[in-house]
């Protein structure tokens, strides 16, 4: 487990889902714990920032040593605003960047991105897509801090240095934003029998 943060966002309306996606049933447990267990497989601490339906999140893990909590009272100013809202209490060198939605991003892949970290940020990309998670450089975050709220996370990194990371792993784009999403990427994977 390396000491680095995982700054994960946790605070929207589910809209295109139609229903609140954070607490579904996933594996064993729900979406969200899934995303964060996976990010706890590589950092020693989530900064979960949270909004919508904030307080039963916040009853959900604030037990929990690992998981620090942050809530975003501006939620629905967009994306850009929880970033803001975590980047003030992550901490060290460089933070992973991740999303509440994506359950299948394995702890390999966050090893993966910190294996070829330096003083840029790095983005994971697979077939020419780019996913997620991020790793960002301490630089990049003191100017998330300083920026406008009416910038977006996508022009602070075009205007900085960085790289991207090639994957053969297509989980880096899995984000659950509808049912369709859900149904899918929620149905056991059946593993074919060899005779």
């Amino acid at each position: 487990m390396q000491k680095v943060d995982c700054l994960m966002l946790a605070a929207g309306l589910s809209s295109r889902m139609g229903s609140w996606k954070m607490m579904l049933p996933f594996g064993g447990s729900t979406l969200l714990d899934t995303s964060i267990e996976n990010a706890l497989g590589f950092c020693h601490r989530v900064v979960l920032v949270t909004g919508f339906r904030g307080a039963e999140l916040r009853a959900r893990y604030q037990y929990d040593e690992r998981i620090f909590l942050v809530d975003n009272p501006n939620y629905r100013d967009g994306m850009f605003s929880s970033i803001q809202a975590g980047a003030h209490h992550v901490e060290g060198e460089h933070t992973f960047m991740a999303l509440g939605d994506m359950p299948c991003i394995s702890s390999w892949i966050y090893s993966a991105l910190w294996q070829e970290r330096g003083e840029f940020t790095l983005i994971p990309r697979c077939f020419q897509g780019k996913g997620h998670p991020i790793l960002l450089p301490a630089s990049l975050i003191s100017k998330v801090k300083s920026s406008s709220p009416q910038f977006s996370m996508k022009n602070i990194i075009q205007n900085e240095d960085h790289r991207f990371l090639e994957l053969n792993e297509q989980a880096i784009h899995w984000d659950i934003d509808t049912p369709d999403d859900y149904q899918r990427l929620a149905r056991p994977v059946r593993i074919p029998q060899h005779s």
